[in-house]
């Protein structure tokens, strides 16, 4: 028998955690231990502990709330998401997915269900990678991908350190930031940021992996002088050849897989004025692909692309690789375990592979892992006028639930 989550309730829940940070645009300005992160996380803890649920937070302030199984020495089941967001970004990108976890938990509350596996909702910190680097940072340090003490260091725009913003929030918790038992899988609800469901007209997509994604940062050195009185054969302008390198980095793709993408985020030039030939450019790379030998010939071509920019207009470069996530192909039982929500529910599913990183990358080199995403409309997240209908949110939510119900096994 499946079991149907309070659709009104997950709609309240939703919007008591929109208005936290909340932006006059109807988005997110709640990056990760910033002030309202901290109020969100204190939100999240009375509503889980509301719910009956046991908390704890290890030494990353990745915060667990457990509901008991049957079975207290089977493996659990985890699922979750992250309460933090982009820059103006929207309200349903991560809090989703911890928003349907509660309501999971509430469901089994609401039909009288006891699992025979404990069941743990999660919050990740620090999955968007916005104020700190590297994304999916809390899910990494708990997974073992990144060393705890290196992490501590990375510091933001302003010199925060991230251990002593987590103190500064009282989010630094006792519990050693690692798995601290096996668990049975995890599952993870997110919008799908991208436009392939809403496209094919399906429902709620049935995630069967994660790509992998390949960051680095270009500076080009080059040679600041007048502009009016230098000669263009004088001149060695890092502007020029960053966009000879921005331009070849858009073009990668096209040569290379179908589901390759490459992008260029963020340029930063020195001095930046309107009369000085430019001296030093900063720029980012960002490239993605489900196949790992593809990521490996695009980073190689990203690479000799920029050299040969660099060497054209006379410049020194330098790159360094900031991120390398693997691509993840998602264990069998956890994603039939969402099919299968999906088919008894009678919504239309589609299987797809994520085009962004999300936690269950970490998460799936631990335990099963599996992703259940909901509608993103015209495709657009990391803005604010990311959308997710309240109808597709309870459809993907119920999926949620019911899968994780089937993995966390109910005692008759």
């Amino acid at each position: 028998m499946s079991i149907d989550i309070d659709r009104d309730r997950l709609v309240e829940t939703m919007e008591a955690q929109a208005a936290i940070g909340g932006t006059a645009g109807g988005g997110l300005h709640r990056l990760a231990l910033s002030d309202a992160d901290a109020a969100v996380r204190d939100w999240f803890v009375d509503r889980a502990t509301g719910a009956g649920l046991d908390l704890r937070v290890d030494a990353f302030g990745n915060v667990f709330a457990r509901r008991a199984g049957a079975d207290s020495d089977a493996a659990p089941v985890l699922v979750g998401s992250h309460l933090d967001s982009q820059p103006y970004g929207g309200i349903y990108d991560g809090p989703l997915g911890v928003i349907g976890a509660l309501e999971f938990v509430r469901t089994l509350d609401d039909y009288g269900i006891e699992t025979r596996r404990p069941v743990e909702v999660v919050n990740w910190t620090n999955e968007e990678g916005s104020r700190f680097q590297p994304a999916m940072q809390g899910s990494g340090v708990w997974a073992g991908a990144h060393d705890i003490d290196e992490e501590y260091e990375k510091t933001d725009a302003d010199g925060d350190r991230v251990v002593d913003e987590l103190e500064r929030i009282g989010y630094r918790g006792d519990e050693p930031a690692e798995p601290r038992e096996p668990y049975h899988a995890y599952l993870e609800l997110h919008p799908e940021q991208g436009p392939f469901l809403e496209e094919t007209g399906a429902d709620v997509g049935v995630v069967t992996g994660i790509v992998g994604l390949r960051w680095a940062e270009v500076t080009l050195h080059g040679q600041a002088n007048h502009s009016g009185t230098t000669p263009m054969h004088y001149r060695n302008d890092a502007l020029v050849a960053a966009s000879d390198a921005v331009t070849a980095v858009r073009r990668l793709p096209g040569s290379l897989g179908e589901r390759t993408v490459a992008t260029v985020g963020s340029l930063t030039v020195q001095p930046d004025s309107v009369n000085i030939v430019p001296e030093t450019v900063r720029f980012t790379t960002d490239i993605r692909d489900p196949d790992e030998a593809t990521l490996d010939a695009a980073v190689a071509r990203m690479e000799a692309e920029v050299a040969a920019a660099a060497d054209r207009e006379g410049v020194e470069h330098e790159i360094e690789h900031t991120m390398a996530s693997p691509a993840v192909d998602f264990s069998e039982r956890p994603v039939e375990a969402v099919a299968d929500a999906v088919d008894h529910l009678g919504y239309d599913g589609r299987r797809m592979v994520s085009g962004a990183g999300h936690d269950a990358t970490h998460a799936a080199s631990v335990c099963d892992a599996a992703m259940v995403f909901s509608v993103s409309e015209d495709g657009k997240s990391h803005t604010e006028d990311e959308f997710t209908s309240w109808s597709d949110c309870y459809r993907s939510a119920n999926v949620l639930a019911n899968a994780a119900l089937d993995l966390a096994g109910r005692v008759d």
